[in-house]
C-alpha cells in the first residue's frame, strides 16, 4: 500500500477551504461565550479543545469526501480524461478495494473524534444537543459518501452545490458557533452564508473546468444543466452575494473600521470574476480553484480577527 498515493487522494489542497467555516464559527462563538460569561480570563479560540476537535472532525469529513469522490468517479467512469489533479483509483495506484477500506477507516476515526467533540462541548447535561450533533455527524458522513457513490449520487444530478453550501457554510459556521454558545444568534447565519457561497464558488469553478467531460460522462452538474454562460453569471452572483452578506453582518454590529479588514480577501476574488468572464479555455481555470479556496480561507481569518480582536 503506497502511503503517498493515499495522501494525494486526500487532496490536501482542499483542507483550508473545509476548515474556513470552523474558523469563523469558533472565533465568533468563543468571543460571544466569553462576553456572556463571568470569566475574568479570556482564552483565545485556538487554545480551546472544541476548536481543535472541530478542525479534526471537519478534516476527517473532507478526506472521506475526497476518497469517496476518487472511488465514485472511477466506478462511474468520469475520470477517463480528467483535467487537474490525477485520481488515484483511476490511475491504478490505489485499488477500489483499498480505497473502500480507507473510507471505512476514515469514517470510524472521524466518528470517534466527533463523539469526543460532542462530549467536550455538551458533557452529560445536554443530552438533546448531543443527539442533535451526532445526527449531524452521521448526515455529514452520508453526504460525503453519497456525493459520487451509489446510483443516487447527488453530485451527478446537480445537487452538489446545495451540499457544499449547507455543510461547508451553514452547518460548519453555525454548528461550531453553537458548540461554544449553546445558543443561536441568527446574525451568525450571515457569515455562514458568505462561507457557503464562496465554497460553492470553488465547486462551480471545478465544474466549469470539467463541463465537457462531465457532460460526456452523464455527470449532470449544475454547470452542465445551466451551460457555460449562465454558470459564469451564477459564479459572479456567488462571490458578490458572499460580499454582501458579510457587509450586512459588519454594519449590523459596527464598532470599528477594522471590521472591514476582510475586504482584503475580496481583491483576488474580484479579479477571479474578471478571469472567469474572459475565460475561453476551461482547463486554464484549474489554477483559479486554489486562488478562490485560499481567498476564502483568508476571508475566514480576517473576518474573525476584525470582528473580535478590535
Amino acid at each position: 500500500m503506497d502511503v503517498k498515493s493515499f495522501i494525494k487522494a486526500a487532496r490536501l489542497r482542499t483542507l483550508p477551504l473545509s476548515i474556513s467555516g470552523i474558523i469563523v464559527g469558533s472565533v465568533l462563538g468563543n468571543f460571544y461565550a466569553f462576553e456572556q460569561s463571568t470569566l475574568c480570563i479570556k482564552y483565545p479560540f485556538w487554545l480551546t479543545p472544541i476548536f481543535w476537535l472541530a478542525i479534526l472532525t471537519t478534516i476527517g469529513f473532507q478526506v472521506l469526501s475526497n476518497f469517496a469522490n476518487d472511488y465514485g468517479d472511477f466506478v462511474k467512469g468520469s475520470d477517463k480524461n480528467r483535467t487537474g489533479e490525477a485520481r488515484m483509483v483511476s490511475s491504478g495506484k490505489i485499488t477500489p478495494k483499498q480505497m473502500k477500506t480507507a473510507m471505512i477507516i476514515t469514517t470510524i476515526i472521524t466518528l470517534i473524534i466527533a463523539l469526543l467533540l460532542i462530549y467536550v462541548s455538551f458533557g452529560k447535561d445536554n443530552f438533546g444537543y448531543s443527539i442533535l450533533f451526532f445526527v449531524l455527524g452521521i448526515a455529514s458522513i452520508t453526504a460525503a459518501i453519497k456525493y459520487t457513490v451509489g446510483n443516487a449520487a447527488y453530485g451527478y444530478s446537480g445537487f452538489g452545490d446545495v451540499f457544499v453550501f449547507l455543510f461547508f457554510g451553514l452547518v460548519s459556521v453555525v454548528g461550531s458557533y453553537f458548540l461554544y454558545t449553546k445558543s443561536i444568534n441568527f446574525e451568525i447565519f450571515l457569515p455562514a452564508i458568505s462561507i457557503g457561497l464562496l465554497s460553492t464558488a470553488v465547486l462551480n469553478l471545478n465544474n466549469l473546468r470539467d463541463r465537457e467531460e462531465d457532460k460526456k460522462n452523464n455527470k449532470n452538474t449544475l454547470v452542465v444543466k445551466l451551460g457555460t454562460n449562465k454558470a459564469k453569471k451564477y459564479h459572479y452572483s456567488l462571490i458578490i452575494g458572499a460580499l454582501i452578506t458579510a457587509l450586512i453582518y459588519v454594519f449590523s454590529n459596527y464598532e470599528s473600521p477594522y471590521q472591514l479588514i476582510f475586504l482584503v480577501a475580496f481583491i483576488p476574488l474580484i479579479k477571479n470574476i474578471k478571469t472567469v468572464a474572459a475565460n475561453k479555455i476551461p482547463a486554464t481555470l484549474d489554477s483559479e480553484l486554489k486562488k478562490v479556496a485560499l481567498s476564502t480561507f483568508l476571508f475566514a481569518i480576517l473576518f474573525g480577527i476584525g470582528n473580535t480582536f478590535f
